[in-house]
């Protein structure tokens, strides 16, 4: 047995719905049953002498296990502690070596849980209060709060009021969305903005970019977890939260909140595989469906109809009310949904429609919006399919929604490194962040609908991504038959390989796919790379430029040389 990782989830997890500790293990599966047995002998008897209430349970990941304890939220650091100790005696136990005994552990324990507790005098009775009055809140290591938005209040940790004391009138919940799944959760977030800021409402978002407020970014950085979330709901000035949640945030730490009027799953597709007992997409699908269980009875699920892991989850959702999105009028599963009286947002001659029953309406056509390119750009014609599902829910207008996505530029500022495009003399440079097979995809049917003269495309990719994943990418590059593609190295992300070992594999694979060797260049960096791309370029060029490492540098870059007006064939400045 070798423990992998242990944390505190706080929130909503993919193994159940309470706070805890959760172990990762790796374990051979004919010692699993034992295992188990053990570390739960263990693990319960400690929660009995803590007076905790006994709640255990495990997970199957690939060669081994998750172990969840649960915890009182003031004991969460103790309960990791109890986890690890647990786990511990139950491999002695099965090895046949000494254990270290519950009296010996249980003193540790006992201190370590009032000073947890005395850091946090009195943060169950006011979480306790708060869902008695119906409203949601939140805990981290500074601060405690109660309701959200423009009805929250925060408090310190050092300082929590007595349920007694606390205004509940003034407290109350706003209406929140979590969008979720592989590709296309941030622009979908910040097409929710425009709508929002349409409505003359504040919004509030969190992002891997930044948090952002109305106009006001708070901090830049990736934000897609908890942290982020709690940064939005404490801010007296938001009216709706819109919240991206990736992967990680939701394996490491659950999610940051408990209830939601919406939740939008985009796609799945393999990403980060392998990463928090993720190995495939099943086990994706699982964390990312986390999100479904935060929404209210009356609140609404938005799934992406054309991608056929969410559509037959959603199926199976009887219960549930779901609102699909789709590029096909004539999906069949969704016109029967339509005929029994659900929602759903679809593409159908040139027009972005959303329908419920027999009643539909046009919201504007692929032409009325620069970033859906004309249709060109399928998967933003997807996302803001997603976005209409999700604003309806929230309850905003038609009119709204419509001037939103009319208004919305896909621009540097408002979505930066999704699908930025520079017109530079006449060539189009496309910066996107693309960094998967799925998205590769996208990137590439949108290119071949654009008809350009000459097509190039830079690749690279992350040294933590696993062998299949980076040779699939210059597999999917090689089939779409760009007339040049610069390999770059990125040496901030190497994570662990090293220089060139990535670079290598990606020039190896596009040999084996027969890609001539005469049109690949290498590049030392991104800049670099988009330096040598713009070098080659010429009028009616298309260049796609994966962007992942130097983003901002380079989008400040292209927008000098666009100010300055620079055409191709030109010198480059410095």
């Amino acid at each position: 047995m070798e423990v992998r990782d242990s944390r505190r989830v706080p929130g909503l997890n993919v193994i159940w719905d309470r706070p805890g500790a959760v172990l990762d293990v790796t374990l051979e599966s004919a010692a699993t049953e034992a295992f188990i047995a053990a570390w739960k002998r263990a693990a319960g008897e400690a929660q009995t002498a803590l007076s905790w209430e006994i709640a255990l349970a495990t997970r199957p990941i690939q060669g081994g296990l998750s172990l969840a304890l649960g915890s009182p939220m003031d004991g969460l650091f103790t309960a990791t502690e109890v986890n690890e100790w647990a786990c511990a005696h139950a491999a002695a136990e099965l090895e046949g070596s000494t254990p270290r005994e519950l009296a010996a552990a249980l003193p540790e324990f006992k201190r370590e849980f009032e000073r947890e507790r005395g850091r946090r005098k009195g943060l169950v009775e006011l979480l306790d209060a708060a869902a008695a009055h119906g409203v949601s809140s939140f805990s981290d290591d500074e601060r405690t709060s109660i309701g959200m938005g423009r009805g929250s209040q925060s408090y310190s940790n050092s300082k929590l009021p007595s349920p007694d004391m606390v205004s509940w009138a003034s407290v109350h919940d706003i209406p929140v969305a979590l969008v979720t799944g592989t590709n296309g959760k941030s622009t979908s977030v910040r097409l929710l903005a425009a709508i929002v800021a349409e409505a003359g409402l504040v919004a509030g978002m969190s992002t891997t970019d930044w948090v952002r407020v109305g106009d006001e970014i708070l901090e830049q950085g990736d934000f897609s977890g908890s942290s982020g979330a709690r940064m939005v709901l404490r801010d007296a000035r938001v009216d709706i939260g819109l919240l991206e949640c990736a992967r990680g945030g939701l394996s490491r730490r659950g999610l940051g909140v408990r209830r939601a009027s919406v939740a939008l799953i985009t796609n799945l597709a393999e990403d980060h595989l392998g990463e928090w007992g993720v190995h495939d997409l099943a086990a994706l699908g699982d964390v990312k469906f986390v999100v479904a269980r935060a929404v209210e009875q009356a609140g609404v699920l938005v799934l992406n109809a054309d991608d056929s892991e969410l559509l037959r989850r959603g199926m199976a959702l009887s219960t549930r009310n779901v609102a699909y999105f789709t590029r096909d009028p004539g999906q069949r599963q969704v016109l029967a949904h339509l005929q029994s009286g659900g929602a759903a947002a679809f593409l159908e001659d040139g027009g972005l429609w959303y329908a419920r029953g027999a009643s539909r309406e046009r919201i504007l056509t692929v032409d009325e919006a620069q970033f859906l390119m004309n249709g060109a750009a399928g998967h933003n014609v997807s996302n803001a399919l997603g976005a209409i599902c999700v604003a309806f829910a929230l309850g905003l207008g038609a009119g709204a929604i419509r001037a939103g996505l009319r208004g919305f530029s896909s621009d540097p500022k408002a979505n930066p490194g999704r699908l930025n495009r520079f017109e530079l003399g006449g060539l189009i440079a496309l910066c996107d962040f693309a960094h998967n097979p799925h998205g590769m995809r996208a990137l590439f049917e949108m290119s071949a609908a654009l008809s350009a003269r000459r097509t190039l495309v830079i690749l690279g990719q992350a040294g933590d991504r696993d062998d299949h994943s980076i040779r699939e990418l210059a597999r999917l590059s090689a089939e779409a038959r760009p007339d040049r593609i610069v390999i770059k190295e990125m040496p901030e992300h190497l994570r662990g390989r090293e220089p060139g070992v990535v670079v290598g594999m990606i020039a190896g694979e596009l040999e084996l796919c027969g890609f001539p060797a005469a049109n690949v260049e290498f590049a030392d960096n991104e800049l670099d790379a988009v330096r040598r791309s713009l070098a080659w370029a010429r009028d009616g060029d298309l260049l796609l430029l994966l962007l992942h490492a130097q983003r901002e540098e380079v989008l400040s870059w292209l927008d000098r040389l666009k100010r300055a007006k620079w055409i191709p064939g030109a010198p480059l400045p410095d």
